[in-house]
């Protein structure tokens, strides 16, 4: 059993890929340049450092953690008790980039990042939540859906 406190069964940040953050420290640090017509090259330099800074922290306060444990997923700020889990998929690029327009239903739980391409999807079978599923991507959705199942089979922290 594994204890709150204890060793997570899966864990993973969902960082934004390095062309995702080389770009929007480009285009944070074009900022400066903006606004070199109207303040010299030092004040410029300082607004896109301070951009680019921005941008950085905003990036990494903004990528969820995706974790089970203790018999609970957690995906972002939310959380589901392992027992209200159903059938778990694991999606290549195509059946995710379905689930995250054409086939979505506007009711499911959306914990995604369109810079990775494939993902989970967890059904929810508590019959009190609207929810019917839980969207998430991972870099490792092979091992999230084995750590799912195996939190499923564990008694509850609680």
């Amino acid at each position: 059993m594994t204890t709150p406190g204890g060793s997570p069964l899966h864990r993973e940040r969902l960082w934004p890929t390095p062309g995702v953050w080389l770009g929007c420290s480009l285009v944070a640090a074009a900022l400066g340049l903006t606004v070199l017509a109207v303040v010299s090259w030092p004040v410029a330099a300082t607004v896109s450092l301070l951009a680019v800074v921005a941008t950085v922290a905003a990036l990494a306060a903004t990528s969820p953690v995706v974790e089970v444990r203790a018999g609970e997923l957690r995906a972002g700020r939310a959380h589901v008790p392992a027992e209200a889990l159903g059938r778990v998929r694991v999606l290549d690029r195509d059946r995710m980039d379905a689930l995250r327009g054409r086939d979505a239903d506007m009711r499911a739980y959306l914990c995604q990042r369109g810079w990775l391409p494939r993902g989970v999807v967890v059904e929810i079978t508590d019959p009190d939540d609207p929810v019917p599923y839980w969207l998430i991507s991972s870099r490792k959705p092979e091992r999230l859906a084995a750590a799912l199942v195996r939190a499923d089979d564990e008694p509850s922290g609680s």
